[in-house]
């Protein structure tokens, strides 16, 4: 009778090359969790700016503050603050602490919408 499965050796190597992979997914997986929450942020800029032409429409100004806003909801984690509104136009910024990047609407510019990163060098 023949004995079948796997001697301690390969197993030994199969393991070796599974905690490999590991070390090397891991960092990417940490880079698309921050893309993740940094696309979160700047739709949730995109979905403000949608509110705020809303508001407008009805009111004849832009909103001071987000709570004005009865159509928007700021995603959990995001950090969004308006920063200046009047009838012309409004500054709002957003980001995610877990992300890499922060995001500005101007709607005074074109684009409106601008990032800068920041977390340089992965911290």
């Amino acid at each position: 009778m023949k004995n079948s499965g796997f001697s301690l050796f390969e197993l030994l190597v199969v393991i070796a090359i599974m905690g490999l992979l590991a070390t090397v997914a891991l960092p990417r997986f940490s880079e698309f969790r921050a893309a993740a929450y940094d696309a979160r942020a700047q739709q949730d800029l995109r979905n403000l700016a949608a509110a705020q032409e809303l508001y407008r429409a009805t009111a004849g100004s832009y909103a001071s503050t987000a709570s004005q806003l009865s159509a928007f909801r700021a995603s959990q984690g995001v950090e969004l603050s308006i920063e200046g509104a009047d009838e012309d136009g409004f500054m709002a910024r957003a980001g995610h602490p877990s992300g890499n990047r922060g995001y500005t609407w101007d709607s005074d510019r074109d684009p409106p919408l601008a990032s800068q990163l920041l977390n340089p060098a992965g911290g």
